[in-house]
Parts: structure tokens; C-alpha cells; sequence
């Protein structure tokens, strides 16, 4: 008796190369966000928690790859509020992993919102490849992308 199943591919480099080039914008764009607040949090000196700053990271993080795809994919001619609906609908849940994971990996190496110059690429790796095999799931079987 045959499976009503259908198989999924999991060996397509070009889905892969290509959910991997989407997972860099959004690794470029949470970083910059996440990583700027730890920064900024850390070189002040400001007295807040731990937590507080890692929770502030993650937002920001969140809204700078919005900020960001929704900038790339104005400039690929599509306008503010479907640019805007598109990254938030296609890639959030990639966001949200990649953010707890990199905050997760800072917590686990640092006790949190420390940046080194060690543990940045650590943060940075770990933040891509929770998400990539979502996103060449999503490109795979949807063919939706955020760029």
C-alpha cells in the first residue's frame, strides 16, 4: 500500500543557497538591533538587569530586520504596506528564533548582555542556522520568501 504522504526534499542546494542568502538579511538585520543595544547597554554602563537589557535586545533586534526587509523589498518595488505585511508575515518566526537563540547563546557563554570579540561569532552562527532549515522548509514547500 503507497503513503498518501508526499516526500519532502530536503537535498535542494538551490533552495538551500537561496534560504540561506534570506536567512543573512535577517541575521544582518537582527544583529544589528540586538547586538547595537548590548553595545550600547555595556559601554554606558547603565545599571539595568540583565534580563531587562537581553528582553530590549530581542525587541530591537526584531524591529531593526523589520526596518530592514521591509527596506529591501521597497527597493524591489513594492510598496510600504505590502513591503511591511511581507516581512513580518514571512520571516517573523524566523526572527523570533534567531533572537532567542543568539540571546540564549550569549546567556549560556557570557551570563548575558557581554559582548566579546569571541563570542559575537558564536552568537552570530547560532542566530543563522536555527532558522535556515525553517526558512528553506518555508521556500521549499510554499516558495515564500522575504527577499
Amino acid at each position: 500500500m503507497k503513503s498518501t504522504k508526499s516526500f519532502f526534499n530536503w537535498n535542494c542546494r538551490d533552495t538551500w543557497k537561496q534560504s540561506a542568502h534570506n536567512t543573512k538579511w535577517c541575521l544582518i538585520g537582527c544583529s544589528i538591533g540586538d547586538l547595537g543595544t548590548i553595545f550600547f547597554f555595556q559601554t554606558s554602563q547603565i545599571p539595568w538587569p540583565t534580563s531587562a537589557i537581553m528582553m530590549l535586545a530581542i525587541f530591537n533586534g526584531l524591529l531593526t530586520s523589520i526596518a530592514l526587509e521591509t527596506f529591501i523589498l521597497i527597493k524591489q518595488k513594492m510598496s510600504l504596506s505590502q513591503a511591511l505585511k511581507t516581512a513580518l508575515g514571512m520571516s517573523f518566526i524566523s526572527m523570533i528564533a534567531m533572537e532567542l537563540a543568539m540571546n540564549l547563546t550569549d546567556f549560556v557563554i557570557t551570563g548575558g548582555a557581554i559582548l566579546t570579540w569571541w563570542v559575537v561569532p558564536i552568537m552570530l552562527f547560532v542566530g543563522f542556522i536555527t532558522p535556515w532549515p525553517y526558512n528553506y522548509w518555508k521556500l521549499k514547500k510554499y516558495n515564500i520568501s522575504c527577499h
